[in-house]
């Protein structure tokens, strides 16, 4: 199955899954850039929003989906190019029949510094 354009678009992609758990890895660069010369904050934000809601996904019964009712995003330092890979980690913290909780952490891959964290809320929707 081919990933999703925004995955290209974002330049990130899935590393690790378990029940209630998802990794995903992103490469920021220049594209990624606003006018203050870092990475736009809808970059960390967008990979936050995948990894949370990709560790809820992993908690759903066949036919059930969801969709984003909340983001919360707390920026802790200035992503640049030559911050290099940043790993985003998520746990899930509530699963109930409607609605989902998650947290999550960004982080550079390099040396472990923490550049945002934040957290989701799901709805559930059974198809």
């Amino acid at each position: 199955v081919p990933p999703p354009p925004i995955a290209a678009l974002m330049n990130m992609e899935p590393a690790e899954f378990s029940v209630g758990h998802a990794v995903f890895t992103g490469l920021p660069g220049e594209e990624h850039y606003n006018p203050l010369g870092t990475v736009h904050g809808g970059w960390a934000a967008t990979l936050l929003d995948t990894v949370l809601g990709c560790a809820i996904q992993t908690t759903l019964p066949v036919g059930t989906t969801y969709t984003t009712l909340d983001l919360r995003v707390t920026f802790v330092r200035a992503i640049t190019r030559d911050t290099g890979r940043v790993l985003g980690s998520a746990e899930v913290v509530h699963r109930g029949r409607r609605v989902a909780t998650a947290e999550a952490r960004l982080t550079a891959e390099r040396d472990g510094r923490l550049l945002a964290h934040g957290g989701a809320s799901c709805v559930l929707i059974e198809r």
